[in-house]
């Protein structure tokens, strides 16, 4: 009879020659461009996350073999060493910038292996890959996702809190394809209590964690062990380690959820409640003695209330007592049951790993200290978009504090470092390129736990504030000089794939479609392993009309990530616009299972359906956009449009009237509504709507002769 372990390694190999599983390297060797580089592996994260919520790392390309004289650096954490929302301009962005400026006869290669919603268990397995490609030095700035990354005191991604020694356990096992195979058995029986796809930090709203709970404990332990062993791996990889204090918003970030302690007597919970509404009456009048009073007697009731440390804070810091609001804002970061921010214990376990190092081996930067002196010594919304997420000049005076800790590890130079503009010319941050990078965050700004914050419509509107200012100061001259500046960037960087994906957007937001192709092509070129380059220069094509070839594209981007939702949106778009009916509905409904509250994909669905005369479906999916987005007046317009073909007329009156209301510039809103009241007779109100189309297109014979039509009526009335 065979033993165990032979049948074991029959299996294993069987399941291997079979094409199951996933290869569970960060790296893979790839040939671009007759060079062999190492870029990043899609497949990397299903070690840590279902594959229907899986997050990939960031487009990754550096040479096989180290240039001679190169200096390298890896630079390791969660989203916000990323660069999100930007990573084109993310912090090593600007440090790259800084060092080729300072040291031009130097090349740099600076490797981003960060990514969204990963923490330290994901980060040392990277970390050892990392520690066979010969950096110099490695950055390390994280601590934000411990809590609620994988292996996290949350459920949402599976196993909560096991100990260190168990998920090392688990993830060694999952090198191997058996070890796939039990993991995904495992986590099919659970499927039912995960979600169904990425749903952002919305996801962890039911998953709260109350300030005293023990998993809160391990997360500590297995954070101190993962960050030791991460630091040790790069040092005995012959590298530099600067480790980072992690910053966070505490002054204008006011604590996601807040708990009490359901033990309190009830008459302590009653005493409590009453000096927290005091509290928020008298901070609402502008009275901030007696709300600082009334808050600190919450907290002294029950110290675990985030809210009541958060405004208590907030009083003192009205009544310019700094140190002292600083304090309670840690307190409420500290205490949030929705901990998406590093705390003080995290960073205390970040200084005293640094204590163990000689800084022959281990440079800390207090990245916190760094950022706060720039302010009133608290960070809020001028260094952060919302939470964690860095703004521009934040990202300049960190990587500026990096580039002078790395100063000491290069010959002297006399050039002066850039500035925070030049380093910007360099990158190719236009003012266009900065506003869509605050419009993604301030539609991020409308999603929970965001939405929910108490100060999150003011933040959102000095973020659109700035969107209208910065889109409104580029002059046709600036743009102009915008696209001179990025051909000339092209030329000194041909390998810059980040200054191309820019390029790219830019060049689509002056309206140039055919030239962003073409750049997006450049980043399909350079990047042939990432779905990116062929999702966005598809996604260009279709306005073209080059539907056949963006279907081929989109092909390719999905073959390599399945789980890129908009991909499949597009995909429907290329199809339906082939009249590939049958297909369109079938990527729509992929889309649908990846992004099931994607207002625009249950539109489009109902277009399709609508051509397919599948009328009664169609009303369905357009109610279904609708109550995703009520303020989009496309769907109330498609939907009233398959009332009226049904004979619903009321009905459809009503989704005319909202369509020409949210949208009283658009001619075919303001027509159409102006068409449903001339059937139902009601002469004035048409006339209305028919006189706004002749004001917005004076060339539309149609509402003209309506015009003149009413008023012929009006004139002949006794």
């Amino acid at each position: 009879m065979l033993s165990p372990f032979v049948l074991l390694a029959a299996l294993e190999a069987a399941l291997r020659v079979g094409g199951y599983g996933f290869d569970p390297h960060f790296f893979k060797r790839q040939r671009i461009g007759g060079q062999d580089f190492y870029v990043q592996n899609e497949d990397f994260s299903f070690r840590f996350f279902p594959r229907e919520m899986a997050r990939n790392p960031g487009p990754i390309r550096f040479p096989a073999v180290k240039t001679p004289g190169a200096f390298r650096i890896f630079v390791f954490g969660e989203s916000a060493a990323m660069g999100d929302p930007a990573e084109s301009f993310a912090p090593d962005r600007y440090l790259a910038a800084l060092l080729r400026a300072k040291y031009p006869d130097r090349k740099f290669e600076v490797i981003n292996v960060a990514f969204t919603a990963i923490n330290s268990h994901v980060i040392l397995p990277i970390a050892r890959e990392c520690a066979q490609h010969e950096g110099d030095l490695w950055i390390i700035y994280m601590g934000n996702n411990e809590m609620v990354g994988p292996f996290g005191a949350t459920p949402v991604f599976g196993w909560q809190s096991p100990p260190c020694a168990a998920v090392r356990l688990d993830l060694a096992l999952q090198r191997l394809r058996l070890g796939q195979l039990f993991m995904d058995l495992g986590r099919r029986a659970r499927h039912a209590n995960q979600p169904a796809a990425w749903g952002g930090m919305g996801m962890f709203l039911q998953s709260q964690i109350a300030p005293h709970s023990p998993a809160r404990e391990i997360v500590y332990r297995n954070f101190r062990q993962n960050l030791n062993d991460i630091v040790r791996a790069g040092v005995r990889s012959g590298a530099k380690v600067m480790l980072n204090s992690m910053a966070v918003n505490l002054k204008d970030c006011p604590p996601f959820a807040s708990t009490v302690d359901s033990n309190l007597p009830p008459a302590t919970l009653a005493n409590f409640e009453q000096a927290m509404n005091e509290g928020r009456e008298a901070q609402a009048q502008r009275l901030f003695a007696p709300g600082a009073a009334s808050f600190a007697r919450a907290a002294g009731l029950e110290p675990a209330s985030a809210e009541a440390q958060f405004r208590w804070g907030e009083c003192l810091l009205a009544q310019t007592n700094v140190s002292a609001a600083r304090e309670h804002f840690q307190h409420a970061c500290d205490q949030d049951a929705l901990p998406f921010r590093a705390d003080s214990r995290i960073n205390d376990a970040i200084r005293s790993e640094a204590k163990n190092f000689d800084s022959r081996q281990l440079i800390f930067v207090d990245a916190e200290a760094a950022l706060a002196a720039a302010t009133d010594g608290i960070c809020g919304d001028e260094t952060f978009f919302e939470h964690v997420h860095f703004d521009f000049d934040a990202r300049y005076r960190l990587a500026r504090r990096w580039a002078e800790a790395v100063e000491g590890l290069l010959p002297p130079s006399a050039r002066a470092w850039l500035s925070q503009s030049a380093c910007e010319d360099d990158l190719g941050l236009t003012d266009l390129n900065r506003a869509q990078a605050i419009h993604f965050m301030s539609e991020r700004m409308l999603l929970p736990p965001l939405s929910s914050q108490a100060n999150n419509p003011q933040r959102r509107e000095a973020l659109e504030a700035r969107i209208r200012q910065l889109r409104a100061s580029m002059t046709p001259a600036r743009v102009a000089a915008a696209r001179s500046n990025f051909d000339q960037r092209q030329k000194e960087r041909p390998d810059d794939f980040f200054l191309d994906e820019e390029y790219g957007v830019f060049l689509e937001l002056v309206g140039d479609v055919p030239g962003a192709a073409v750049q997006w092509e450049r980043v399909r070129e350079l990047l042939p392993q990432d779905s990116v380059g062929y999702y966005q220069h598809a996604r260009l094509l279709i306005p073209q009309q080059r539907y056949a070839e963006a279907e081929t594209e989109l092909r390719t981007a999905l073959a390599i990530r399945p789980s890129r939702s908009e991909a499949w949106v597009e995909l429907g778009n290329a199809l339906a616009l082939q009249r590939k009916d049958t297909e369109a509905l079938a990527a729509f409904a992929r889309a649908l299972q990846l992004d099931p509250e994607n207002p625009q994909t249950r539109l489009r669905e109902g277009k399709v359906l609508s051509h397919l005369n599948r009328h009664s479906e169609a009303i369905v999916s357009y109610r279904e956009a609708i109550a995703l987005n009520a303020q989009d007046w496309i769907p109330h317009h498609e939907l009233a449009l398959e009332l009226a073909a049904a004979g619903q007329m009321e009905p459809a009156g009503e989704e005319f009237r909202q369509a020409a209301s949210l949208a009283p510039d658009i001619v075919a809103a303001r027509y159409d509504y102006g068409a449903w009241l001339l059937k139902e007779r009601r002469w004035e109100e048409a006339g209305r709507e028919f006189e706004a189309v002749t004001r917005l297109d004076p060339q539309n014979a149609r509402a003209a002769k309506n015009v003149a039509a009413l008023r012929a009526m009006r004139q002949s009335r006794p």
